[in-house]
């Protein structure tokens, strides 16, 4: 009986340490599913770490980890560009991956809280066969009568990539000085006819089922709607300027499955993942030694424009409620 129990013992332990070698983790994310699938598919096949994964937008998903910061109910948030997140670190739990060293410099995590997954741009996406002869090469040409209801863009307040598009046309339409910008935000807004998306997935989508000509999205996440079959897509890259943004993966702060979440940061910037995001996801790496994208446009072929983005992080809220305030004033 006493050796029945000791092997009943031991059996036990074994399912215990088991079960906390595979563990679970929750994803919090605004990525789509094209990239979420595979990516966190690969993740377990190296882990045995089950994931929950929870989508919304950017600014949803922040309002959910706040609300919840007494009781995580999250362990991950993957995807939030760092303009969008700094000002939300206390939410997030300090770690800095393995991978830190192969880290371009321009994307360390010098914050401690903040580690770079990707690098997205902000761009133009059109449906090839509603727009005909109208012109699209940049934000000016979206003021054009042709296109007014047409246009699919996310409220800013909810979507990270929505968010970047303001500051982006801010950059560009104010030529560098971001209050020169709102005359031509309220001309935008106009166009929008009052049609402003929850969702920065809802643009992509809505663009691609003809509901809209064009859409302000994100380079990764046009490129994926393609090669998950939106043919039917072609992307812009905005002829005044493109701004590049880190984009992150972070730690909720207090999660239950902290060790887990670390893995999950671990994986997501180590060199065989970034490699597979680039060439399968059409994600750009924050790595030095990932380069050479077969399918996004070279940097030698957009106008890449640079912003001052500890003035954007700063004026994040208040930029935001005066978009919100000029699209309320031209509806």
């Amino acid at each position: 009986m006493k050796k029945l129990l000791t092997i009943l013992a031991l059996i036990l332990t074994v399912i215990s340490l088991s079960a906390a070698a595979e563990g679970s983790l929750v994803v919090y994310t605004s990525m789509p599913q094209s990239v979420t699938d595979p990516l966190l598919a690969a993740f377990t096949e190296k882990t045995g770490i089950r994931v929950d994964l929870i989508t919304a937008g950017g600014g949803e998903l922040m309002s959910r980890i706040r609300s919840e910061a007494d009781n995580p109910q999250g362990d991950v948030m993957l995807s939030g560009t760092i303009s969008n997140c700094t000002g939300f670190q206390e939410y997030f739990g300090a770690y800095t991956t393995s991978n830190e060293d192969a880290v371009l410099d321009a994307y360390k995590n010098t914050e401690g809280t903040m580690t770079r997954f990707d690098v997205i741009a902000s761009v133009l996406v059109v449906n090839t066969d509603l727009i005909g002869e109208i012109p699209v090469t940049g934000y000016a040409d979206l003021l054009n009568p042709e296109l007014k209801g047409k246009i699919a863009m996310a409220d800013p307040a909810k979507s990270s990539s929505a968010f970047e598009h303001l500051v982006n046309m801010l950059e560009d339409m104010g030529n560098g000085n971001a209050d020169a910008g709102w005359d031509y935000v309220s001309a935008f807004c106009a166009q929008l006819d009052g049609k402003l998306l929850s969702s920065s997935s809802a643009v992509y989508r809505g663009v691609a089922d003809g509901e809209f000509v064009v859409g302000l999205t994100s380079e990764g996440s046009a490129a994926n709607a393609i090669a998950a079959g939106a043919k039917n897509l072609a992307i812009v890259y905005m002829k005044e300027g493109v701004l590049f943004r880190g984009d992150g993966v972070y730690i909720i702060g207090g999660c239950k499955n902290e060790e887990n979440a670390k893995a999950f940061l671990d994986f997501c910037t180590s060199y065989d993942t970034q490699l597979m995001c680039q060439n399968e996801l059409y994600m750009r790496s924050v790595r030095g030694d990932v380069t050479g994208s077969a399918v996004l446009a070279d940097l030698s072929e957009i106008n890449v424009r640079e912003d001052d983005l500890e003035t954007v992080i700063a004026r994040k809220n208040e930029w935001i409620g005066q978009f919100n305030d000029t699209y309320i004033d031209q509806q």
